[in-house]
């Protein structure tokens, strides 16, 4: 059965960060929220989490999943960030955007889009994320806690319990954080596109979503 921590939203406690730091750290799959809503989360060699959480969400290895990272840096370790899409990003992260970026070659196979080698990264705003990341030294490799069928992501972490108990090692609660998305845009091209209007307001691109 899931554990379940409640961690305070703005100032988490740093005991229960170094449990579920421990239990992430040894292959567990977790529930936590982020600044657009809640996520499922893993680091990027647990094979076994990764699998379950594709099977959780219904999708195979063409739906691109995303590396939660600390800062723009960071990003730059795993996609190709040029200048202009640095300045874009800088923009608006932290914050409720993912972006579709071209992943280096030091991200394994499994992780990026089999067909466009690319990979989502976002830098969270929410306090537990980022002490999360802090805590792990690496990112996560995270997707949005939407079941198939359902038409919104799970908002609250009791119900994320009940219907995940068996399939997750821990759920965090720090309060509902909404259900609405982050703002999904492919930076791939020339031009971004919204593949996904979100959370994240998209005045900063003077584009509108397709």
């Amino acid at each position: 059965m899931a554990q379940l921590f409640s961690l305070h939203p703005t100032h988490p406690q740093r005991r229960l960060l170094r449990r579920a730091g421990h239990i992430l750290r040894g292959g567990g799959l977790i529930a936590y929220p982020t600044d657009s809503c809640y996520a499922l989360g893993c680091i990027q060699s647990a094979t076994s989490a990764i699998e379950r959480l594709r099977r959780i969400r219904g999708v195979d290895e063409r739906h691109h999943l995303t590396l939660m990272c600390r800062d723009l840096s960071e990003v730059g370790a795993y996609a190709i960030v040029d200048d202009a899409r640095f300045r874009l990003i800088k923009r608006v992260t932290p914050g409720s955007y993912t972006f579709i970026l071209r992943a280096t070659r030091s991200l394994p196979r499994r992780l990026v889009h089999p067909k466009r080698k690319t990979i989502g990264v976002r830098v969270p705003a929410h306090a537990v994320a980022q002490a999360l990341l802090a805590e792990l030294d690496e990112p996560m490799l995270s997707s949005t806690l939407i079941l198939p069928g359902d038409e919104q992501p799970l908002s609250e972490a009791n119900e994320i319990r009940e219907r995940l108990e068996r399939e997750l090692e821990l759920v965090i609660d720090s309060g509902s954080c909404g259900t609405v998305p982050s703002t999904l845009i492919d930076l791939t091209g020339d031009v971004p596109v919204v593949l996904r209007q979100g959370k994240g307001s998209l005045e900063p691109f003077a584009v509108e979503a397709v």
